[in-house]
């Protein structure tokens, strides 16, 4: 399970450091893909292959089923951490998550979340606000 929040670079190359707690959970391989709220999802291997027959799995007759499927196939990305604990981040997720220098790694559960410090920044003083009202609204779910 992946949790915490960490603040790092991006290098002059577009490569970042893993943090270790993260990088256990990753494994040496892992793929990155466009995620929601304008930020990248890390998923390991076998959390992928789940989200990927989930997606596969959708009606191809429905447009938003499609829109959702491209969505996350085009933008995904085999990435593979080196001896130093880095990735290279693939060019067309860095300008998507708009990551220029300053980011924020999340855990989250199931996988892990990239965020420009700007935008984790704008996300968290939306969200934190409204998060007893968002949470009234999930189902249920005691916490």
């Amino acid at each position: 399970m992946f949790i915490g929040e960490y603040q790092h670079s991006l290098d002059e190359k577009g490569r970042l450091i893993i943090p270790v707690k993260l990088r256990e959970g990753l494994g040496e391989r892992f793929i990155a893909t466009r995620g929601l709220d304008n930020c990248v999802f890390f998923y390991p291997l076998s959390e992928w292959e789940a989200l990927q027959k989930k997606l596969k799995s959708l009606p191809s007759t429905r447009a938003d089923a499609r829109a959702i499927q491209r969505f996350f196939f085009s933008g995904a990305a085999e990435c593979e951490i080196d001896r130093q604990g880095r990735i290279l981040m693939p060019a067309a997720l860095r300008e998507y998550a708009r990551l220029e220098r300053d980011v924020v790694i999340t855990g989250v559960a199931i996988r892990v979340e990239v965020w420009s410090s700007d935008v984790w920044q704008k996300y968290r003083s939306e969200t934190g606000e409204n998060i007893a009202a968002i949470a009234e609204n999930i189902m249920e779910i005691e916490l």
